[in-house]
């Protein structure tokens, strides 16, 4: 069937040639140029990978970061002169010293590369300074205070200079301490880790892209691998709280949250449904009595489940199936612990099909990975112990649940953590400091390709009460951010249950809107896959030469078609919080004030607590769903808003939802396109299983003057199909259930 469907989209041009993430590391011999103990190899016009051994041992395996060199070589040229190699692309000249030692220290007379950048040339040298690296995202940010956490960003690959390099030597350092190794033989399928092949090997990758940034992270996927797609699910509502709680503890949150009508798609289980302390891996059941029943209850609620984990101190000897373990293992009868060792992998084959195999068959359905005790390997120097358990626990879920997308819930582990979606970022404290300087984190974490970094909305530990407005601010920017999670630490009085506090109605309506958002989330949730631009982004993507996009850095893109700019400050004596923000050029439409506006400007404006400033791209497209209380169902009906001031078009992308189907051409898009007082939703291209055979949509022309007629397909409708809100001035067409693979016109006569 996979087959099917994917000769089918190639057919209509829908699969992109490199749909399969495949690790394909050796690079076609005609990209590469030995030069003695210096190799090149030309991987785009505008990239390429310097290699330096001694030994001229060069890697071709695949390395943390970088996995696929077999691209298609670019045209280029290659000549000796002078005692120099020149190799010339489209974009770039690299000069080399014939003979010449590349290292880090500065030094422009072994190694230059030039390219043009705005009208002048740019040169690149080894030790170079990029000062205006535009940065990419760090592990953690626990103890985050304000922008505290800013100075511990690591570099990007994007730079305001025009150049970025991807170290991926093995003596350089990440930003946890760790360094990067090779990939070789498996270990159950699992790509496992091996020493270089010179350990004071060079090993550059130099990105020359200017200012074309989404055209680098676009190249960047190529040889870095794709940011797969999390489950729908994932990124509904997620209830969590570092709180011992009982089992019927438990299924009251769930009661209250249906009682209250609150969407909700996750339940996690923090650290204390086990025994021990931070590590452990046998269910308390004083606590949860009978974990099977308690899961079971979940999922017949809708909810998935999450267990945390802490697992630096390996297996005691009074954990359930320790004694499986410790034979598994060769251990003499006396041991009373058997240690963490992922790097190895006997330990990993038994430990994952002694306990973690256990945990998952009674129905857990993915893991937080909440490491914070050793940053590197006690077996293995350097090895990152977040980046080895990430790539472990996240391969052994697509081998081992073929059917579900892998899925972890981790902190960032260095260049490569993309490939194992999702980010945790730590404990933060709530202030509105706090707030203020997550939408630039968030976004920043895109020019690594790190696209999913989930927050506790409402921060983890707060001092005093429990400020409504601040929870709020807080709930009303998670809408907009790759995963929607209230938590908090488990310190008394902290609450997180939003129908407890008193603005509730205004935290509901945060939930609603997430979910109506969700099909224009989930179709930026695929052009993340596709592209490498992830869901949240700077606005210097689109601006990049606007001093501004730089400068407004708590605004952001959230899709395509989304520009946010949250309100992060308490109000004021009136109600009111002022908020000053840039739009880009061209036209926006003003969410909260119903109207078009222009860009290339800045404004002040001042929100009271229900209103939250996003702004639509004029002419964009945007589909919501209608109301629902999760994600399981798949809606017979769209909410499709046209958005005035231009002319344009948007897409929507569906799925099954929760298969590794979409990389094989199980998918569809819909097009939708206006222009002037007419809105075209285009036949839909592409199949999944479980799709829609029809669909009905509610159209929604925002801010508009009441028409003289509408028509459907060409048909005039009558009354009671169509109607206009004068105070919203809004047209609302109902379009009653039509085949997908047909046309649909809706037009507006004035």
């Amino acid at each position: 069937m996979r087959k099917i469907f994917t000769a089918i989209l190639l057919l209509v041009g829908l699969l992109p040639a490199t749909a399969a993430d495949s690790m394909n590391p050796l690079a076609n011999a005609d990209a590469i140029v030995n030069a003695g103990e210096a190799r090149f190899t030309v991987l785009t016009p505008e990239m390429i990978r310097i290699q330096y051994s001694r030994k001229q041992q060069f890697e071709d395996r695949a390395t943390f970061a970088v996995v696929n060199r077999r691209l298609p070589v670019p045209h280029y040229k290659k000549e000796v002169r002078d005692g120099y190699l020149y190799i010339t692309t489209d974009a770039l000249t690299l000069r080399y010293k014939m003979g010449g030692r590349i290292d880090n220290r500065p030094n422009d007379q072994v190694l230059t590369i030039q390219f043009n950048l705005n009208g002048r040339q740019v040169t690149w040298y080894p030790g170079k300074d990029d000062k205006l690296n535009l940065k990419g995202t760090t592990r953690t940010l626990d103890g985050q205070i304000g922008d505290n956490k800013r100075q511990e960003m690591e570099n990007g690959l994007l730079s305001r200079a025009g150049w970025s390099i991807i170290d991926e030597s093995p003596r350089t350092k990440r930003g946890d301490g760790s360094t990067t190794f090779a990939f070789d033989k498996s270990q159950d399928g699992i790509e496992w880790v091996a020493q270089p092949v010179d350990k004071e090997a060079i090993d550059w990758y130099f990105l020359g892209y200017g200012h074309q940034y989404k055209k680098a992270l676009g190249d960047y996927i190529k040889i870095a691998g794709r940011q797969p797609m999390p489950p729908l699910y994932v990124l509904g509502y997620w209830y969590s709280k570092y709180q011992r709680y009982t089992s019927e503890e438990f299924m009251e949150i769930v009661n209250d949250v249906k009682k209250n009508q609150i969407p909700m798609d996750v339940m996690i289980f923090d650290m204390d449904w086990h025994t021990q302390g931070w590590t452990g891996w046998t269910w308390d059941r004083t606590a949860i009595p009978d974990p099977e029943g308690l899961i079971k209850f979940m999922h017949d609620n809708g909810l998935k489940v999450s267990l945390n984990l802490h697992p630096a101190d390996g297996v005691d000897d009074d954990e359930d199936m320790f004694a499986q373990l410790r034979d598994s293992m060769g251990m003499d009868a006396a041991t009373k612990v058997v240690p963490w060792n992922l790097s190895d992998p006997k330990f990993y084959h038994h430990m994952f099909n002694s306990i973690i195999r256990a945990r998952e068959n009674q129905g857990v359905d993915f893991w937080w990975l909440d490491w914070q005790q050793n940053l590197t390997s006690k077996y293995v120097d350097g090895l990152s112990e977040t980046f080895w358990c990430n790539h472990v626990f996240y391969n052994d879920m697509r081998l081992n649940r073929p059917n579900h997308r892998p899925l972890i819930f981790h902190r960032w582990g260095g260049l490569g953590s993309h490939r194992y979606p999702i980010g945790f970022s730590g404990d933060s404290f709530t202030t509105y400091g706090t707030l203020a300087w997550q939408p630039y984190f968030t976004a920043t974490a895109s020019n690594v390709g790190f696209g999913y970094w989930g927050h506790d909305l409402g921060g983890h530990q707060q001092t005093g009460g429990n400020d409504p407005e601040i929870y709020l601010r807080w709930m009303q920017y998670g809408v907009f951010t790759p995963v929607f999670r209230t938590h908090a630490t488990n310190w008394e009085g902290i609450e997180r249950r939003i129908w407890k506090y008193e603005n509730f109605p205004l935290l509901l309506e945060t939930v609603k809107l997430r979910y109506a958002l969700m099909p224009y989330i989930y179709t930026a949730a695929r052009q993340a896959y596709d592209t490498g631009v992830s869901m949240c982004r700077p606005l210097y993507y689109d601006s990049p030469e606007a001093n501004n996009a730089y400068l407004f850095e708590d605004e952001y893109m959230f899709g395509d078609d989304i520009l946010v700019a949250p309100v992060v400050t308490p109000a004021g004596k009136n109600g009111k919080a002022e908020r000053r923000t840039w739009l880009p050029e061209g036209k926006w439409f003003d969410v909260c004030r119903n109207k078009v506006v222009d860009g290339n400007r800045i404004f002040v404006d001042s929100y009271t607590q229900p209103e939250i400033p996003y702004f639509y791209r004029a002419g964009a497209v945007i589909v919501n769903n209608p109301p629902m209380m999760n994600l399981n169902t798949r809606p017979d009906r769209l909410i499709v808003k046209v958005v005035p001031g231009a002319d344009g078009e948007s897409s929507l992308y569906e799925d099954e939802g929760d298969t590794e189907g979409y990389k094989e051409g199980a998918f569809s898009w819909v097009k939708m396109t206006h222009k002037d007082n007419s809105l075209t939703i285009h036949p839909r291209k592409g199949s999944f299983p479980g799709m829609p055979a029809k669909r009905a949509y509610t159209v929604e022309f925002l801010s508009t003057d009441c028409p003289t007629a509408v028509t459907v397909n060409g048909k005039k409708q009558d009354n009671g199909t169509w109607n206009y809100d004068e105070n919203r001035r809004v047209v609302t067409v109902f379009v009653p259930a039509t085949a997908c693979d047909k046309k649909i016109n809706v037009n507006l006569e004035k």
